[in-house]
């Protein structure tokens, strides 16, 4: 049988692609490093790595079982946050992956609710896009998932379930006074991410035109600096621009283009009940 300790020893190597690293990061020494890792290659009777100089470079067994390594460590520190979360909601930590909007306009009052409803749960975030959010929530590197889609007609992902918190408008950002979008087929756009870069191009072909892009970037800050100098103009969710709004731009709602925002959670319900404090707060937020 396969050992833990060996398993996240060896996570943290490929991670780090050193020993003296790995050793660092999990405060061992280097020589019990070496130890665990030669054990665990004795253990699966496969070459896990290659001396390559002073260093190591894992093998593609090696690499294989690392990417096993880490799902295993995920899933085995969930549960750990989860067991400590069920003894009363106490102790514990309740991890989320959320994207940039909602980690400035949401999270600072769901931190400060769920601080007050259990002192002792902490909360974690990282900032990422909704496929990475989904990909870290199977792998068990967090416990929920905050996303968007535009299409609520998609079926779930698998073994995944969306709670829905609210539905976002977009806004037409512009230094003018017109109002709609096609009043501006002929300007130069600022476009966001790739999802928002595809809303933008459908919102302008229900207007019947391809927008000319000029310029992407996916930091809602400067999408609004480039329409204030005149260099274009772009269109925005409302979180974002709840977060931060330029005073020298006008924002116009557009109608039928909300985004959909929610919680993804992993697993048959019930969510253990760190999760269920959080989607609670989520939701009586929303």
């Amino acid at each position: 049988m396969l050992d833990v300790t060996r398993l996240r020893i060896l996570s943290a190597v490929a991670r780090h692609g050193s020993v003296t690293a790995a050793a660092r990061e999990l405060h061992y020494s280097q020589p019990s490093v070496s130890h665990h890792l030669a054990r665990l290659e004795a253990e699966t009777g496969a070459q896990l790595f290659q001396r390559v100089g002073r260093g190591i470079r894992l093998t593609e067994a090696g690499t294989m079982l690392a990417e096993r390594a880490a799902e295993i460590i995920g899933r085995v520190d969930s549960a750990a946050a989860e067991l400590s979360a069920h003894v009363g909601l106490s102790a514990g930590r309740v991890r989320v992956a959320t994207f940039g909007s909602v980690l400035v306009a949401v999270l600072p009052e769901v931190s400060a609710v769920l601080a007050e409803r259990h002192p002792g749960l902490q909360l974690e975030f990282v900032d990422t896009h909704p496929p990475e959010a989904l990909a870290m929530l199977r792998a068990g590197d967090v416990d929920a998932a905050i996303v968007f889609r535009y299409d609520e007609t998609k079926p779930d992902p698998e073994g995944i379930r969306l709670t829905h918190l609210r539905d976002d408008p977009t806004y037409l950002l512009t230094r003018d006074r017109r109002r709609k979008v096609s009043q501006h087929r002929d300007e130069r756009w600022v476009a966001g991410c790739l999802r928002c870069r595809e809303h933008l191009v459908d919102v302008c072909a229900r207007q019947g035109f391809e927008p000319q892009i000029a310029y992407t970037t996916d930091d809602m800050v400067t999408i609004q600096a480039l329409v204030a100098a005149g260099m274009g103009v772009a269109t925005i969710p409302g979180l974002a621009l709840r977060a931060h709004h330029h005073p020298d731009v006008n924002a116009y709602e557009i109608p039928g283009a909300d985004r959909h925002v929610y919680v993804a959670t992993y697993g048959e319900p019930p969510d253990p009940p760190a999760t269920a404090a959080l989607v609670d707060v989520l939701e009586s937020l929303a």
